[in-house]
C-alpha cells in the first residue's frame, strides 16, 4: 500500500473574476510532475445570461494538455482547428495544445439562459519534449462513452478515462503513459484502485468524507499526494464522495511556463509568445446565436 506524502487544502484564487479553488500548485509544490495544475470551479448560474458573457473567452495555448472533467451542466467548447462540441456532466473534455490552438470554455447555452449549477475541474498535463510541437488535437468524451467499472455492492462507480482499472480501458489518447479515473463512492463505498509503482500520483476530494488507506480522513477540497513506495491505494467513503485519481509516469525534463505556454526553455516561450501574436497559433471567432 502507497504511504501518504503530503495532504493539502485547496485555496481560493481569483482567476479573472471567477472564484476558483486551487490545489495545485502550492506555496513549495510547482508540481506533480506531470500534472501542472488543477482548479476546481463550482457556481451557480443565475440564468438570463449570454453565453458570450460568461465563462472562458478564446485563449491561446501550447506545449501541454489542458484536460476538463465536467461534473455538472455543460461545457461549450470551441477551438482555432474547427473543433466544436458540447460535454455535460460526467464527461471530459481532452485537448493537446501541441504547437498551438485556440480555445474557449463556455457554460452550456440552455445553462446560460436557464440558470442552474455548474462545475468543473481543468488540469493541466504535462507533455514530454518529443510531443510538444505536435499538431493539435481535442477529445471530447461524454459520460455514456466513458468505460465505468462499479462495485459488486453497487457502492462505488469508477469512469476510466486514461490508463486501466477493473479490466478496462480510458479511451483518451495520451502523450505519455497516465492513469486517469473518476470515483463516484455512496456511503460505505469501499475501492482498492492498483496504481503502477513508477507513477506519481494523487487524489482530489471534491466533497463528502473519505477514508484513505485505513487511515487518514480526506475532507472536501482536499487533495492527497502519494509516495512511490506501493502498488495501491484503497478509498472507503465516510460520507458520499467524489475523486479524481491523478497517476503519470514521471518526464522529468525541464519546465518553463508563462500563463497558458508550457515549455521547456525561456527561448522556446519567447517564441511562443511571439507565434501567437503573430497569429500562428491560429484564431477562433465566435458564432453566437
Amino acid at each position: 500500500m502507497r504511504t501518504i506524502k503530503q495532504k493539502i487544502r485547496s485555496q481560493k484564487v481569483n482567476m479573472g473574476g471567477i472564484i476558483l479553488d486551487q490545489p495545485l500548485p502550492q506555496r513549495n509544490l510547482d508540481m506533480v510532475d506531470p500534472f501542472l495544475l488543477i482548479h476546481h470551479w463550482d457556481d451557480q448560474l443565475p440564468g438570463n445570461q449570454q453565453q458570450s458573457k460568461v465563462g472562458v473567452g478564446p485563449h491561446p495555448h501550447r506545449g501541454f494538455a489542458p484536460v476538463t472533467f465536467i461534473f455538472n451542466g455543460g461545457v461549450h467548447h470551441r477551438d482555432s482547428t474547427g473543433h466544436e462540441s458540447v460535454v455535460y456532466g460526467g464527461g471530459t473534455q481532452w485537448m493537446n495544445s501541441g504547437k498551438g490552438i485556440v480555445h474557449s470554455e463556455r457554460p452550456a447555452r440552455e445553462l446560460v439562459t436557464s440558470g442552474g449549477r455548474f462545475e468543473l475541474i481543468q488540469f493541466w498535463v504535462n507533455v514530454p519534449a518529443a510531443h510538444k510541437m505536435d499538431a493539435p488535437s481535442y477529445q471530447p468524451l461524454q459520460k455514456e462513452d466513458t468505460p465505468t467499472v462499479v462495485s459488486e455492492d453497487g457502492k462505488v462507480s469508477t469512469g476510466v478515462v486514461a490508463g486501466a482499472f477493473g479490466g478496462k480501458q480510458g479511451k483518451i489518447d495520451t502523450k505519455s503513459d497516465l492513469q486517469i479515473l473518476r470515483h463516484d463512492l455512496n456511503t460505505g463505498g469501499k475501492v482498492e484502485v492498483p496504481i503502477p509503482e513508477n507513477y506519481n500520483a494523487l487524489i482530489y476530494n471534491l466533497d463528502g468524507k473519505t477514508l484513505v488507506n485505513g487511515s487518514e480522513e480526506l475532507g472536501e477540497r482536499e487533495m492527497v499526494i502519494f509516495n512511490n513506495d506501493g502498488k495501491s491505494i484503497t478509498l472507503e467513503a465516510r460520507a458520499q464522495s467524489r475523486i479524481i485519481l491523478l497517476a503519470g509516469k514521471p518526464i522529468n525534463e525541464p519546465v518553463v511556463s508563462y500563463g497558458p505556454f508550457v515549455m521547456n526553455t525561456e527561448q522556446e516561450i519567447m517564441t511562443a509568445i511571439n507565434d501567437y501574436q503573430q497569429g500562428r497559433l491560429g484564431t477562433l471567432v465566435e458564432q453566437f446565436d
